[in-house]
């Protein structure tokens, strides 16, 4: 993944720079390129995974990787797009180990830079993708109107007592997987390859970003902070119905009005609150059914890459990349 983004880097850094001043200068420190003040950063970005689906997809399915590099810049402008919007939404201030965007420049400057990246990723995606730039924008368009449907249930589960573990897979599914679905396939959809490799590429992204999520999910909760630069139990101090608070509400344990009590309450969590959260979150098996349920997506998704029939050694490659990216530090 580090080879993907050293590989789009100098493409990404010249679209970031027709941007105008201040949103260029978010857009910069949002990439960890430098700091609030302009000084070059040698502070880690993001890991570069949705980039290296698009360049190694493209490969796997027999085009040159170099082809799709407009199209794995425009995916990446969309991804921090949408990180920056969700700290806003979710009051998140660490995002990569350092004070969010919004936390440094507030939210009003944030917001714009925002929608600046989304606008800049659609221009990019205009530009590299030849004679089917239209059905590439079309086909953006769709996913950035599924992300926004999981973006808007996400924050709608947050006062539902009764949200079902089925609707909140569906949830994650548009909020996350929906972009990954789209990296996997969109050199392919750009070279022309032939439509039933491009769904097989479609279904491995899907399950991979559901996975992806799980996997996320987890560590937000028992994840280690110094290590993954994000936020531990910000999600639990929010009330957020992520999958394992959702399973472990799905029980049939008495515990659970314990855990239901908790999330309905008004007043906020103390830190002992939240340690009781955690507890009864792991009692009514919430986080067993998330790491299982993580390796049937991720089974899922190695399913979908065997049926593509891509270059052996290219499979490979994804395949690993998939394993990779649940099997993060945390």
């Amino acid at each position: 993944m580090a080879n993907a983004m050293a590989a789009i880097e100098p493409a990404l850094r010249a679209a970031v720079d027709r941007l105008p001043e201040t949103e260029r200068a978010i857009a910069g420190y949002q990439f960890c390129w430098w700091d609030e003040h302009g000084r070059p950063t040698p502070g880690r970005g993001g890991k570069g995974l949705r980039p290296a689906l698009v360049l190694s997809s493209t490969a796997a399915a027999g085009v040159t990787a170099e082809h799709a590099i407009g199209a794995a810049v425009s995916v990446e402008l969309v991804h921090n797009f949408s990180l920056l919007h969700d700290d806003i939404m979710d009051g998140d201030v660490l995002r990569r180990g350092r004070p969010s965007a919004w936390a440094v420049y507030g939210q009003k400057a944030t917001l714009l830079a925002g929608d600046a990246l989304l606008v800049l990723a659609m221009d990019v995606l205009a530009e590299t993708s030849g004679p089917r730039a239209p059905s590439a924008i079309r086909s953006l368009c769709q996913t950035l109107l599924e992300l926004a449907k999981g973006q808007s249930q996400d924050i709608a589960f947050e006062k539902r007592p009764d949200v079902e573990l089925l609707e909140c897979l569906t949830m994650a599914g548009r909020k996350t997987a929906s972009l990954t679905r789209y990296a996997c396939s969109i050199g392919p959809s750009i070279a022309g390859i032939d439509s039933r490799t491009v769904q097989h590429l479609q279904d491995f992204g899907y399950h991979l970003g559901l996975a992806f999520q799980l996997m996320d999910d987890l560590i937000g909760i028992w994840g280690n902070e110094k290590r993954t630069g994000k936020p531990v139990g910000s999600d639990l101090l929010a009330r957020k119905k992520t999958l394992p608070v959702v399973a472990a509400l799905a029980s049939s344990d008495g515990a659970r009005a314990r855990l239901a009590e908790l999330y309905a309450s008004p007043a906020p969590l103390t830190p002992s609150d939240v340690r009781a959260v955690i507890g009864l979150i792991e009692r009514l098996g919430g986080r067993a059914w998330t790491e299982a349920e993580m390796r049937r997506q991720l089974d899922a998704a190695l399913s979908s890459l065997d049926a593509a029939n891509l270059d052996p050694a290219a499979a490979d490659e994804l395949a690993e990349m998939a394993s990779m990216a649940v099997r993060r530090d945390h």
